[in-house]
């Protein structure tokens, strides 16, 4: 059986245009000769679609949109990710369903059994789950087919009660599809890829993976679809992050295999992962003319920068410098030379005066001081995130939040300064990782100025103001926040690096713990890792558990 892997890259809600995409993709395939195609979980209402299954026309609106796509099943069997309608489960009336099309019509559904409700998941809010493992046969394909949607796959990942693929391969299904939205972070392609290979060795089946790409909100999609032989093979495999339609013979025993598969660096994956994030961000809300970016001369504004030039083209990216009373020479120098590597436009707005200004009210208010402390370095913060803002009320820009996973775990932000904004671009990455996606940026030519790679980093709020001055070394601050919000560790289970007191890994945490407030309030972050700040880190902000 020759089968086509339709690697698309739908919008949450543009049920015209996802059917469009996946017609597109249908006819290729029948084209390329192809028997049947496979596309991704809910490939028609785009995935996540939340709440909006909740309107009372959504569903009958996408299941009129796949009768629509039903009719290119003419000329190919159609696999598709899509929700279909129950009799069987009140008040969940729906299911996240494959769908098989063929000879012009619906001809089979099988809905997901196992519905994952953790991390970035909550499907069992909306859906009824499946307890029909029956194989699909469809006339002119010579296999079974077995239909098991995305988490069916990740039976022993979790402590699940029931192993779908395991029904099928019992009831006769002699291939596994797989129709997914499997969300990305670094690394995940491969673990992906040795899980399905286990699958498919355990049950002696081919497994057909098919994923989506692109962002929707703060999840990333990286496609890597593939196909897996009953041995544990890799045959196919598609490059992450990009669409496209691929066609592989199934085989029908042990092959000829792909060279071992490379994914690119975890680096690169990184940069690739959040320049797709920033642009579908903007290109499926039709965001006109493009983004802002507070430039500081420092490291996270630069390469905030630099990933949206990569998104959106240097045309589409304005920076500010917005030098202050603190601002070092070679700071402003910095953002100038960055603007200038980058051909983005960079306007300066000297904030002096308007500080100068908010300190004679802080006379009235709260007497005449030398210094106000962090009252009077937050403001400057403020005062920046405003002009920020106004840029983009009046030019219709969106002002990309520029700070990083490590400050933001500390509260090492100002709330309406720093943190204002519609898209937190390095919210889920850690210091150390900024500075690599930095270097990696400069592979070629030196696109962020070496001098903001080398300085120390510095907020420049007051005199002589340094990072350090407030944060442990951000290699040691960041072991132990991935311990403590990757690896789910307890304050009293975290291993302090070499060198380090367990007092300071302890204070740490706890200054984790109390910065949540801050968090709810920052913009949406981009997802990068398993772990990250927004929906699938949920916290109250008050409790007094310390352990």
């Amino acid at each position: 059986m020759k089968i086509a892997l339709a690697q698309i890259n739908p919008t949450v809600g543009d049920l015209a245009g996802n059917r469009r995409l996946a017609q597109e993709a249908a006819e290729q395939a029948a084209s390329a000769g192809a028997d049947c195609v496979v596309l991704p979980e809910l490939a028609l209402t785009g995935y996540p679609p939340m709440d909006l299954l909740e309107r009372d026309r959504f569903v009958d609106d996408q299941l009129a949109e796949l009768d629509e796509l039903a009719k290119t099943s003419r000329r190919i069997t159609i696999v598709i990710g899509a929700v279909t309608r129950t009799e069987r489960a009140r008040p969940k009336a729906i299911e996240n369903s494959a769908v098989v099309l063929a000879e012009g019509r619906r001809h089979a559904a099988r809905a997901k059994t196992l519905l994952p409700t953790y991390d970035v998941f909550d499907e069992q809010r909306y859906f009824a789950r499946s307890d029909d493992w029956s194989p699909v046969e469809v006339p002119g394909l010579d296999l079974r087919l077995g239909l098991a949607v995305c988490e069916d796959t990740w039976f022993h990942t979790r402590p699940y009660p029931i192993d779908p693929v395991a029904e099928l391969t019992a009831r006769g299904a002699g291939i596994i599809l797989n129709p997914s939205a499997s969300p990305w972070h670094v690394g995940k392609a491969a673990e992906r890829r040795a899980m399905l290979a286990e699958v498919a060795l355990r049950h002696e089946r081919p497994v057909v993976f098919v994923n989506q790409v692109g962002g929707n909100d703060e999840l990333i999609f990286d496609g890597g679809s593939c196909v897996i032989d009953a041995c544990g093979t890799v045959h196919a495999a598609m490059p992450l992050f990009e669409t496209g339609i691929a066609i592989c013979e199934i085989p029908s025993g042990p092959g000829t295999p792909l060279e071992a598969v490379e994914d690119p660096s975890e680096i690169e994956q990184l940069e690739r992962g959040l320049v797709l994030g920033i642009r579908d961000y903007f290109l499926k809300q039709n965001l006109p003319p493009g983004a802002v970016v507070g430039l500081s001369g420092g490291i996270d504004s630069a390469v905030t920068a630099h990933l949206a030039v990569e998104a959106l083209g240097a045309e589409r990216v304005a920076g500010i410098a917005m030098p202050g009373p603190f601002s070092s020479e070679h700071s402003i120098e910095d953002a100038l030379v960055l603007g200038e590597r980058l051909g983005i436009e960079v306007r300066r707005a000297e904030i002096g005066p308007v500080y100068e200004a908010y300190l004679e009210i802080f006379a009235s208010l709260f007497g005449r001081q030398d210094d106000y402390g962090l009252t009077q370095q937050n403001i400057q913060s403020r005062i920046r995130g405003a002009i920020l803002m106004a840029c983009s009320n009046q030019e219709n820009r969106l002002v990309l939040a520029t700070g990083n996973k490590s400050e933001l775990s500390m509260g090492y932000c100002t709330l309406y300064g720093d943190t204002v904004g519609g898209l937190a671009v390095l919210g889920d990455v850690y210091k150390g990782d900024v500075y690599a996606l930095a270097r990696h940026a400069n592979r070629k030519t030196e696109r962020i100025p070496r001098n903001t790679i080398e300085k120390p980093p510095s907020a420049e709020l007051a005199a002589g103001q340094l990072d350090q001055d407030d944060l442990p070394p951000y290699e040691i601050l960041d072991a132990i926040l991935r311990q403590a919000i990757e690896g789910g560790r307890s304050r009293a289970s975290i291993v302090p690096p070499e060198g380090v007191s367990e007092e300071v890994a302890l204070a740490i945490v706890k200054r984790l713990d109390r910065n949540e407030y801050k968090r709810r309030q920052t913009p949406l972050v981009l997802r990068t890792s398993k772990k990250a700040f927004g929906a699938g880190r949920r916290l109250p902000i008050v409790h007094r558990y310390e352990g």
